[in-house]
This record gives structure tokens, sequence and C-alpha cells, in this order.
């Protein structure tokens, strides 16, 4: 059975939850905020125990929805997801005061995020017996020899696509079929609308990289999806 994000319950991990989304002006300073509040905190400035926890607070609050749709989209079961997002701000609680500020927060959270999947996959792996590629290693398949640099455009995005609820059962089931490492990068860049740039800092990998990942994943969900199409 395929999995629909656009329907996700609420996140109940014990934090705090997302309030409805403020109009532009007071997001602009929600979000100023928050990040003056992370830097403070995560620069080694001092902070009693109480004000420290009120800016972590204050983060879950902003990111916790997105990691759990980044994860959720890319484990595709929902206790799975609950069950890492909680994972995630647990550890970057732990590591709250190591953060020096040289990648934006969502990007330090989504590594711990990212790494926790890594490892929730390689486990079900070994209990199922089978083999599986590494996220953070890329395969020989992936060289960029012989490669076309530019990234093939769909002729109509995913998100155009997704207005239709058949296509759009359709279109998770096929990003659920893709290998996990071009998985990865089209949540990124079709869900979470992350630049090339922003996914390398992400990720770790090259730009070159991301682009062949992303080029390859969108051709196999363009031959995936072609039935469709033309149905």
């Amino acid at each position: 059975m395929g999995y629909d994000p656009a329907h996700a319950a609420p996140l109940p991990i014990g934090f705090p939850l997302c309030t409805p989304a403020p109009d532009a002006k007071d997001a602009a300073g929600r979000h100023n905020e928050t990040e003056r509040g992370t830097a403070r905190a995560m620069n080694g400035n001092p902070h009693e125990d109480a004000d420290r926890n009120l800016d972590f607070d204050a983060l879950v609050t902003k990111y916790e929805k997105k990691i759990f749709n980044v994860i959720y989209r890319f484990i595709g079961d929902y206790e799975e997801a609950t069950d890492l997002t909680q994972e995630t701000f647990i550890s970057a609680f732990r590591h709250y005061d190591k953060f020096r500020g040289d990648s934006k927060v969502f990007t330090w959270l989504y590594q711990i995020a990212r790494n926790l999947c890594i490892n929730r996959i390689r486990q079900k792996d070994r209990q199922r017996s089978l083999k599986i590629e590494s996220l953070d290693q890329p395969r020989e398949s992936d060289s960029d020899e012989g490669m076309t640099r530019e990234v093939a455009d769909w002729s109509q995005s995913p998100q155009v696509v997704l207005e239709d609820q058949e296509l759009r059962q359709r279109i998770y089931d096929a990003i659920n079929s893709l290998p996990p490492d071009y998985k990865e990068v089209v949540v990124l860049r079709e869900f979470q609308n992350l630049s090339y740039n922003e996914i390398v800092e992400a990720t770790g990998l090259s730009l070159e990289n991301v682009k062949t990942r992303l080029s390859r994943a969108r051709g196999m969900l363009r031959r995936k999806l072609e039935p469709y199409y033309r149905a």
C-alpha cells in the first residue's frame, strides 16, 4: 500500500507542534528570531538552562514538520518516521552547543536525520539478510563520464501531476521504488525545494553527482509513469 504524505497526521513526538502558518512579515520575524536564538545558544554564549530550552523549543517548532516530512517521504512509514524524527531532535538537543553556524540549521538537522535513516535502513537490511548500497557512497555507475551535464526537465512537473489523485499515488509509489540514493535527491529537490547547492551541503555529494543522480532518478520515474501519461 502506498503512502500519501499530503494527508499525514500531526506529529505525536512529545515536542511542541507547529502552530498555523503566520503571515509573511510575522514569519520572517519569527525566522530571524529563531536563527538569532539558535546562533546564540550554539556559539557558546552564556545562557541559563531555561533560556537554552526555550531556544531549542523554538527550533523544534520551526523545523519539526519539515524534518518529519523528509524522513516520511524517504522511509515511507509513518511510525518509523515519527520515531526517527524524535531521535533526530533528541540527538540535536544533546549536541546543541556544538553547532557553530557553519551551515543552516535545517541542513544540520537534515544531516542528523539522514544518518539515522541510513542506520535504520541498514538495520532492516541486516534483518532481511539483504545487501543495500549506502546513501553516503556514490556507486561506480554514478560516474560522470559520458553523462550529460544538464539535468533533464520534466515535461510536466510533479507538483502539477499531483493535482490528479490517481497519478499522485502512482508518483509516490514510483518514488518509493527508486534506489535510496536517487530517492533522496528527488525528495530534497522536488518536495523540499532545496537548491542544488543546498543538496550538496546537506548530502556531502558533489554538484555534478547531485545532478547526475537527479537526472537518472527523473528518467526512471518518467519510464515508470509513461503508461499513465499515455492512458
